[in-house]
């Protein structure tokens, strides 16, 4: 009998680690080929590892809620045949890239002293030791100084520092502060001398107190990174809104004309949302300086239009899968990756690479019967745009023998930009170009 190192795939880019949430499988278990091994998290989308080999779950390296970096070991198998096992672990290798490198001689590690948290901290500095993206954005959101970082004592591969790491020194920097403030809830903290010298600290710390019949809830683990990730976005960029009224008459009675033939042809339905995209992504080629991201005082355009969609789970959470290269896709093709990535989102299915990439966003309020609102940007992105609900309004039409009032089909666009790079011309000029793709619809197009 041989052995196979089940590894922690790449996931895609910048995710460089993950916790592993649940095994699906216990030890003895027998496991398929391609079979679901252990459910994971990453800060992107939840996903699970399946075995590249058939085999039995002969040992578990890491136990549930665990941190692991890509490439680590996180179980043993038992396979058929040691030479085919050990062909098909070299076949199976993990690439290595910036944010993930498998630990050589693992093996040997178990034969070798710990080194103490003094050795560690007298050797480890920022020049030798490798800090993934993840963790050092978070330090810098925390205000962590590099020597500081520094001192962390790592639990990942190679004494690395992880996500929960950083995690785990706030929270203890925060238990240690608080502990007279949190003998007195719901009263008002007591103002030090400390705090009347220094102006920059608040002279009242105000303790949240729960009422009779409250409920608390604790927000589960994609809450938590919705959260964090929208403060940041309003800390970051300077927020400007455009609202335009769009005439979407033509495009709504296009629809109705084709929807059962594309649904007999292609056995699904098309809906608004594929056509707004297409829009956009004709408006992003108008105007590439909308398709950018911000880098210091750097202007990152963007090549390739991702238009990415937000999409809302059954938990209520929120997610944005990404549609790659919008722009070269037909309207079918769009209609068809519209369709999958909302499929999948709802069924918890999404790979990690499904929700990467994307370069503007879209979402759809109308779908609950909202007539329009002001979304927050998805950084790195500058800038995001929603569609409300489509409502059938009044409006006047100018016609060769004069202005006539008609019942028309309106919709709301409005959209969220960052300041540093967007103007108000810039932004306010295209979101008028996607209301004239959108009005300027061909009725007799054919599909």
């Amino acid at each position: 009998m041989g052995i196979y190192k089940l590894v922690l795939p790449k996931m895609g880019e910048s995710v460089s680690e993950a916790t592993l949430t649940n095994w699906l499988k216990s030890l003895g278990d027998a496991i398929q080929e391609d079979e679901a091994v252990v459910e994971i998290a990453t800060d992107k989308v939840d996903s699970d590892v399946p075995s590249p080999v058939a085999g039995k779950l002969k040992e578990i390296l890491f136990t549930e809620g665990e941190i692991a970096q890509v490439g680590d070991v996180i179980a043993i198998l038992e396979v058929e045949g040691e030479s085919d096992a050990e062909e098909a672990e070299k076949q199976r290798e993990v690439p290595q890239d910036n944010f993930g490198v498998p630990v050589p001689g693992l093996d040997a590690l178990e034969n070798k002293a710990l080194p103490t948290q003094d050795t560690l901290q007298a050797t480890i500095t920022s020049e030798n030791r490798f800090y993934s993206p993840l963790v050092k954005s978070i330090a810098q959101e925390e205000g962590i100084a590099q020597d500081e970082l520094d001192k962390i004592l790592g639990s990942g591969s190679d004494g690395r520092v992880t996500k929960q790491d950083v995690l785990d020194y706030i929270a203890a920097k925060g238990d240690s502060s608080s502990i007279q403030s949190s003998a007195s809830i719901g009263s008002v903290a007591p103002v030090s001398d400390s705090r009347i010298s220094n102006p920059n600290v608040s002279t009242a710390v105000q303790v949240l107190k729960s009422m009779d019949g409250d409920e608390i809830i604790e927000m589960d683990r994609m809450r938590r990174l919705i959260s964090d990730h929208m403060v940041n976005s309003v800390k970051t960029s300077p927020h400007v809104f455009s609202v335009v009224e769009a005439d979407v008459t033509n495009l709504v009675n296009w629809r109705n004309k084709v929807k059962d033939a594309f649904k007999k042809r292609e056995g699904e339905n098309i809906t608004f949302t594929p056509l707004i995209i297409e829009a956009i992504s004709k408006a992003l080629k108008d105007f590439p300086m909308v398709n950018v991201s911000v880098d210091g005082y750097n202007i990152i355009k963007r090549k390739h239009i991702n238009v990415g969609m937000a999409a809302a789970l059954p938990t209520g959470n929120l997610i944005v899968p990404v549609i790659k290269d919008a722009d070269q896709l037909s309207l079918v093709g769009l209609s068809k990756s519209v369709n999958d990535l909302a499929n999948r989102a709802r069924t918890n299915q999404l790979k990690p690479d499904d929700t990467q990439g994307g370069t503007f966003t879209f979402t759809n309020i109308g779908a609950f019967g909202n007539i329009f609102g002001m979304p927050i940007i998805n950084q790195p992105q500058a800038a995001i745009l929603a569609v409300g609900t489509i409502k059938k309004k009044p409006a006047v039409l100018e016609t060769e023998h004069g202005d006539v009032i008609a019942i028309r089909h309106m919709m709301y666009i409005t959209m969220s930009y960052d300041h540093r790079v967007i103007d108000g011309a810039l932004g306010g000029t295209f979101i008028k170009r996607v209301a004239d793709y959108l009005e300027s619809w061909d009725s007799d197009r054919t599909i």
